[in-house]
């Protein structure tokens, strides 16, 4: 017998991985897993909000809960923000879902003081203008990361960084039209909870976590040119890296 929700997830889980249970298949019901395991109803909801939580079901109010469908992006960092990429006019979200259908969608562009820890990351005083791009990503019709862009105003404000259409290549390819190329990147990640509202945009489960990362692009001269705040679906990613000596 399983002694607690993690037990009954890490079955249901090997089951998954295995193709036992398929994607879009029901897994069984609290009162299956009670009657199976011998637990209280109360630990095999947590069992599959566990599974829920991790990326790998999901809840269908009404109906129970599914194998997730939505297979997990895998980003790869060091080929989506590679110059072969965005340098030749196709989007850094190419390199993520390929021929998976993507949109953009809640986008604004506006101009507004900067924030202090953008300002700071930009070298900027505090309140300097910068351009804002605030937008909503979607693979196969499930929100998956909201991204804010902050770039000084003074650089791009006369650029179609500051219209809703970039362009082929997008933000970078523009930069470098501008003169300010980035050629290096750094991006800090952490995962955290959401809060109510970030949870609503994304249209998270309850419990799932969320990946932050800040993404600051630089010149050759080390001039910070964007500061990208990321927040992503825990469960919807695969982050890859590739990492030489």
């Amino acid at each position: 017998m399983a002694e607690n929700a993690r037990d009954i997830a890490d079955a249901l889980r090997k089951r998954i991985r295995s193709g036992e249970l398929a994607p879009g298949v029901r897994l069984p019901g609290e009162p299956a897993l009670v009657k199976s395991y011998g637990v209280a109803k109360e630990t095999a909801r947590r069992a599959l909000m566990l599974l829920v939580s991790e990326g790998l079901a999901v809840r269908r109010k009404g109906s129970g809960t599914y194998v997730r469908e939505f297979q997990p992006i895998r980003r790869v960092a060091n080929r989506r923000l590679a110059q072969e990429g965005w340098g030749t006019g196709r989007s850094i979200w190419s390199s993520d879902v390929g021929e998976r259908p993507m949109q953009v969608t809640d986008l604004r562009v506006y101009e507004a003081p900067a924030p202090t820890d953008v300002a700071r990351a930009l070298d900027l005083t505090e309140g300097t203008p910068v351009i804002v791009r605030d937008r909503l990503f979607t693979v196969e019709g499930e929100p998956v990361q909201a991204a804010v862009s902050y770039l000084p105003a003074d650089l791009v404000r006369e650029s179609p960084i500051a219209q809703e259409d970039t362009g082929p290549g997008g933000t970078y390819a523009r930069l470098a039209e501008l003169g300010v190329k980035p050629v290096r990147f750094i991006e800090e990640l952490r995962s955290r909870m959401p809060s109510q509202e970030e949870s609503e945009r994304l249209r998270l489960a309850d419990g799932t976590p969320v990946v932050e990362i800040y993404r600051t692009a630089l010149t050759a001269q080390d001039m910070p040119v964007e500061v990208n705040r990321m927040l992503l679906d825990a469960g919807a990613y695969v982050m890859e890296y590739h990492i030489t000596g």
